[in-house]
């Protein structure tokens, strides 16, 4: 059997990478990428290594960046730009092999296997593909190997990017002798809610994880406590397929809020519109959902607040006016009336608008030629084209986030 070969490559510091590349006279200079600070989206999105050398790192506050490095660049997130460069360097690397599977819009899958002879050693091959992305784009990129995605994953985000060569080798070999001693918050799959978890049972390196009875982690975390079992022992069973699209569970939309919001009426102004954002791109996949979730964010960082619950809907729908009752429900029970900083809303148990049976009334057709009609003409003009008079209120967002893409500049 040929063993496999696979790479996963990743951009260095991609946004801002893009930034210098986009505009030469930042390199050099330490940039940080974040949002706009006064609508507190002063996040650091991706910081240049010049800026890390100051240790900012993604994550932090603008104004702490800017304690740590005061003549540190601020520039505001393109994001049509960086998905532009994403796609050019996906056709940079479909040059080397036709199964390249973008997992991020900085990382992607290559799957190499039997393709050694054309481009020669799985290193040349990679030290190849890095130079025609630096060449073309101006984006560093660094390439980790393995015999599975898992391995390649783990070469990368380990043991690649601290490499002077950009590039990185595992296998189920040195696997043991690599990745083992790591601590347990470097395996792939573990958040820091579940190396709290691990910690609290003693395990504190991945070789720990890896020494455990299987059945016990999948007693106590389910699917997921297997998984890390498997991740902890180098084993991974997903292939580099971009034939096969995995059916879509569910659409949401989550935002950081301006401000600290307090007032109810606005709080559920901001709902309503992301409830008519969700079921609007909802139906735009030709479905609907069955369940509504909600998701609220307390502002006291020191004290974290909020919920986060869901509630299946009388009917399958994918129309704001029979989705917000469900969510204005699940918000009054379960708000604790302290300040949100974050909201989210999703839609899952999705069906395919054809395969949904419906239950005919009166005004059934009349309602789905409006909610058509509304949707073709906010294609057409854009989201602001038609809105609720509601969004005019103090507190709305509609017209802040129109335009956007993930919540930042297109």
């Amino acid at each position: 059997m040929t063993e496999k070969v696979i790479f996963l490559a990743d951009m260095e510091s991609f946004y801002a990478s893009v930034e210098t590349a986009h505009n030469p006279s930042l390199r050099g200079k330490p940039v940080a990428v974040c949002g706009d600070p006064a609508l507190r989206h002063g996040i650091i999105l991706a910081a240049s290594r010049e800026a890390k050398a100051y240790g900012i790192k993604t994550g932090q506050p603008a104004w702490e960046a800017r304690r740590m490095c005061p003549w540190v660049v601020f520039v505001h997130p393109h994001m049509q730009t960086y998905i532009d460069y994403s796609i050019r360097i996906t056709t940079i690397f479909e040059r080397f092999s036709d199964r390249v599977l973008p997992y991020s819009i900085d990382e992607q899958f290559l799957d190499l296997t039997g393709s050694q002879k054309i481009f020669g050693t799985p290193r040349e091959t990679a030290e190849l593909a890095i130079k025609q992305v630096w060449d073309e784009t101006g984006i560093r990129c660094r390439i980790g190997m393995g015999e599975n995605l898992l391995q390649a994953k783990m070469a990368c985000d380990c043991f690649a990017k601290k490499s002077p060569e950009y590039f990185f080798e595992m296998n189920s070999v040195n696997y043991v002798s690599l990745v083992w001693p790591l601590p347990i918050g470097s395996l792939f799959g573990v958040g820091r809610r579940m190396e709290r978890n691990l910690n609290r049972i003693g395990v504190r390196t991945v070789g720990h994880l890896a020494s455990l009875p299987r059945e016990m982690l999948r007693r106590r975390w389910g699917i997921n406590g297997e998984l890390l079992w498997l991740n902890a022992n180098g084993i991974d069973y997903s292939t580099v397929d971009p034939e096969v699209i995995q059916e879509q569970k569910g659409v949401g939309h989550t935002a950081t809020l301006p401000r600290d919001y307090r007032n109810q009426k606005e709080i559920e102004l901001v709902l309503l519109e992301m409830t008519e954002e969700v079921c609007y791109r909802t139906r735009r996949h030709y479905k609907v959902g069955s369940t509504v979730h909600l998701y609220c964010k307390g502002a006291d960082f020191d004290d974290p607040a909020g919920f986060s619950r869901q509630k299946k809907l009388p009917a399958t729908t994918a129309k704001a006016v029979e989705v917000y009752p469900t969510v204005l429900q699940l918000f009054r029970r379960h708000w604790d009336r302290k300040p949100l900083r974050a909201v989210g809303i999703s839609l899952t148990g999705l069906t395919t608008y054809r395969q949904l049976q419906i239950a005919f009334s009166c005004r059934y057709e009349q309602e789905e030629a409006l909610v058509k009609a509304v949707d073709l003409v906010r294609e057409r003009y854009g989201k602001t084209s038609l809105f609720r008079a509601s969004s005019l209120n103090p507190g709305a967002q509609l017209f802040q986030r129109a335009g956007k893409i993930g919540g930042h500049d297109s």
